[in-house]
């Protein structure tokens, strides 16, 4: 999966002038909330305008839309939100231990739903991308990387594993005696 593939065209994607990566760091995917997402506030905003209570409901769902960002890139997680003010929140692949996502009905026809990320040592989920284009190939992208990133056992498993059974014979031997 490619970030040209996945970003939108150029009109659609979203700017990312608020992040910063590291200089070997590289971008895999990035969205912002699917348009289709507006559709309930749309459908509860629109008739309600006539009284003035649903352009509240319309701007904020808007604004929304137009402030939220997440990105997918080959050493974590970002998402950024915020009409008035930034909050940037980054969660690295090494502490990512489980993911998952849902669809709404509305969410399933239109393509969209919410891709929900857990953290070692965290209690529940720590970053939510909602209303996410594709959210299943978005979570395969995130447990792919989560999967790479996971430390292979390598020479110096297998000198630890020796170092435990020599320590468990001396042990043995000790109570022998």
């Amino acid at each position: 999966m490619s970030a040209a593939s996945t970003a939108g065209s150029a009109s659609d994607s979203p700017s990312l002038d608020w992040l910063t990566l590291d200089d070997d760091e590289e971008l895999l995917w990035s969205s912002r909330p699917h348009r289709s997402s507006l559709v309930p506030a749309l459908v509860v905003g629109i008739p309600l305008s006539f009284v003035l209570i649903g352009i509240p409901i319309l701007l904020s769902a808007y604004l929304t839309y137009q402030n939220t960002h997440y990105v997918v890139t080959d050493a974590g997680l970002y998402k950024k939100t915020g009409i008035l003010s930034r909050d940037v929140q980054k969660i690295g692949f090494d502490k990512v231990q489980n993911t998952s996502y849902s669809q709404s009905a509305i969410g399933g026809y239109f393509g969209y739903g919410n891709v929900d990320v857990s953290t070692a040592g965290g209690s529940g989920v720590e970053m939510r991308f909602r209303s996410v284009p594709a959210p299943a190939d978005v979570q395969q992208l995130i447990n792919k990387r989560v999967k790479s990133k996971e430390p292979a056992r390598d020479d110096k498993s297998e000198v630890l594993d020796d170092v435990l059974e020599e320590l468990r014979a001396i042990r043995t031997a000790l109570e022998e005696r």
